[in-house]
């Protein structure tokens, strides 16, 4: 994987009651260990969220809370063909899919719940084969309160 292949990177955390948002470096968007390192230095009230886009084709939300760290994956067909979501898998102990199976979401559903983003709703955004990874993550960003500096990282 290249990393032009990586859209994005960015790190969201709230301190002192305030969303920040930070760009990372796109090769963390390349290995899911070395992106949630990078997530352990910032500081958070609720966790750190690590939000990365990989080809326009999925998208990967990690969450760190001191050593606790939780995974989603918009796209369980991604495993075999990108080592992100092989990363993530691994982490989450999950089998690889089948070559004919669907695109789903896999992993920690709920890893935005506590913060406003019911699993249900995350589940249904990564089920409209009509959006990118980053229009997902930009409805994300909103429901939570940090769309605007999302925006302003990403562009």
């Amino acid at each position: 994987m290249a990393e032009d292949d990586v859209d994005f990177a960015v790190a969201a955390y709230r301190d002192d009651g305030r969303w920040h948002v930070a760009e990372l470096n796109p090769r963390l968007g390349e290995d899911v260990e070395e992106l949630s390192q990078a997530l352990s230095r910032f500081p958070s009230e609720v966790g750190v969220l690590g939000m990365v886009s990989i080809n326009d084709d999925f998208f990967v939300i990690l969450r760190r809370s001191g050593t606790q760290v939780r995974a989603m994956l918009s796209d369980l067909t991604a495993v075999p063909d990108w080592p992100l979501a092989g990363g993530v898998a691994d982490l989450l102990d999950l089998a690889d899919p089948a070559d004919d199976a669907d695109p789903q979401p896999a992993g920690d559903l709920e890893i935005l719940s506590d913060l406003g983003m019911p699993a249900l709703d995350l589940g249904v955004l990564c089920d409209d084969d009509e959006l990118y990874p980053e229009d997902i993550l930009r409805d994300v960003a909103d429901r939570l309160g940090f769309g605007v500096a999302f925006e302003a990282v990403i562009g």
